[in-house]
């Protein structure tokens, strides 16, 4: 089972979050974009776009944090933070 944690944070207090699951049999990194995908659908966001930042992150801890400069519409909160809380 691989389970992704989002939170949306407004003056650092956590507004929102979700976790979403997949136990499907395929690549890391395809299991983080579609458990990213349901917790955008969750919260009613956009799928943010991955800078290098972002990619260098969660590479090393498994969290990475996106903010404006990562979504086209504009926010009302300050950032998105995904982690990974759960590998198989």
């Amino acid at each position: 089972m691989f389970r992704l944690w989002g939170k949306i944070f407004r003056a650092n207090r956590l507004i929102k979050d979700t976790v979403a699951c997949s136990g499907a049999d395929d690549t890391r990194t395809h299991k983080v974009f579609q458990c990213l995908e349901d917790i955008c659908y969750e919260l009613d966001l956009e799928k943010p776009i991955w800078l290098d930042k972002n990619i260098d992150d969660f590479k090393r801890h498994s969290k990475t944090r996106f903010n404006q400069d990562n979504f086209i519409e504009h926010l009302d909160f300050d950032f998105l933070e995904i982690e990974v809380i759960e590998e198989d």
